[in-house]
């Protein structure tokens, strides 16, 4: 029984290895390489007409002064639109975006997801006028500069990008882990993909397509909540390239208590999960056939969330501890300070700043929260988990 026990652990402890190492492998590439908008030439003479889609379920306390930021584009006003699909507003938050100089397309379904908004709105759009389509969350707000920065970006041959997805908030503790949680994927899904010759992730959000190809990648749909992970699959299984615009801000409202990062992560947990079970498969022929960097983009998600996996780490130091082997918590011990140390240097300078013990002591009670929305996650299975916003700004981040 004991020798069943502990080749257990050391198979464990060897699949926990391999995700330290593609941490600390992407950690260190973020840190050495450049993202693709580093030698965009700013001035271009071709303005292209840019669509610009705010999926928005509802978001009556958000969206009116979402889309007002947003108005507020250094790009040429009669090049771009705004286009929120509104799910289930409010008719005098109707009546406030009649009023403004955007494109309103009200939709209704007896399940709402972000997937079947977007796909409501682009067969409903006359999708020849575009050059370009934006997706943009109804909390968030595009920084001035953020379309001109697309445009340079297609100007270089881009058909599809992500920019770069940083914290609107951070007005409270939960909030400022969030967003250096959201710059380390930053960091090792985004630049450090793009480093080592992968596809850019992306977000949700912040992202840019030709609309041709995002109609056609958009066509199938299988998981409840991760609609831009299938995107983004879609592309790379198309034989595309996703490109990283670091300099392309959008700024992103950051969960603030316990009980609504709870809830984000079983909707992203559910969707990983249904993400997995239908294209790993895929993923695993692409690389037998070759095509390593389309299938390994695909496996990615196999890849343990950095939060568990410190949490599994710091459980096989305490059982090894407890067995009274040396051996079996000092390997363990290696790799969280390893992980540790990847994580360390993902994070961008001036959120350091913002941590203090406070944060610190948070984290345990994150990891149960996130442990709680693992085994939940079914009941994202069904119905989309939507996550509230507010109309607190904060302090913008970047």
């Amino acid at each position: 029984m004991m020798i069943i026990v502990y080749f257990t652990y050391l198979i464990l402890l060897g699949i926990v290895a391999l995700n330290v190492l593609y941490w600390l492998v992407f950690s260190i590439a973020g840190r050495l390489g450049r993202a693709d908008d580093t030698n965009a030439d700013p001035a271009t003479s071709v303005y292209r007409k840019i669509g610009v889609l705010i999926p928005a379920y509802k978001e009556d306390a958000v969206i009116v002064e979402s889309v007002t930021q947003n108005l507020r584009q250094t790009y040429p006003a009669d090049r771009y639109e705004l286009i929120v699909i509104a799910d289930s507003f409010q008719p005098q938050t109707l009546a406030k975006l009649a009023a403004l100089p955007i494109h309103v397309l009200e939709v209704s379904f007896e399940v709402s997801t972000v997937a079947k908004a977007i796909n409501s709105a682009l067969s409903r759009l006359p999708l020849e006028q575009y050059d370009i389509l934006v997706v943009s969350d109804a909390d968030n707000h595009m920084a001035p500069d953020f379309l001109s920065r697309i445009n340079q970006a297609f100007a270089q041959g881009w058909r599809a990008v992500q920019g770069h997805r940083v914290a609107k908030n951070i007005n409270t503790s939960v909030a400022i882990l969030d967003a250096i949680s959201e710059e380390i994927n930053n960091h090792i899904f985004r630049k450090a993909s793009r480093v080592l010759g992968l596809s850019s992730a992306t977000i949700g959000s912040g992202m840019a397509f030709e609309p041709g190809l995002m109609k056609a990648a958009m066509a199938t749909q299988h998981t409840m909540g991760g609609y831009d992970k299938e995107l983004e699959t879609n592309i790379v299984l198309s034989g595309h390239k996703i490109g990283y615009l670091e300099d392309a801000f959008i700024y992103d409202e950051k969960v603030a208590n316990r009980a609504v990062f709870e809830n984000q992560r079983t909707r992203w947990i559910a969707a990983q999960w249904q993400f997995i079970t239908v294209y790993f498969s895929r993923g695993i022929a692409e690389i037998i056939h070759g095509r390593f960097a389309s299938g390994f983009k695909v496996l990615q998600a196999v890849f343990l969330p950095k939060i568990l996996l410190l949490g599994v780490l710091f459980g096989c130091i305490v059982a090894g501890f407890l067995s009274g082997n040396p051996s079996l918590w000092e390997a363990p011990l290696i790799l969280l300070l390893t992980l540790c140390g990847s994580l360390i240097i993902s994070v961008p300078t001036h959120l350091w700043k913002r941590i203090t013990f406070r944060e610190l002591l948070l984290v345990p009670l994150l990891l149960l929260s996130f442990v709680r929305a693992v085994l939940n996650m079914r009941k994202a299975f069904k119905r989309f988990m939507h996550t509230p916003h507010t109309s607190t700004t904060g302090t913008p981040v970047s």
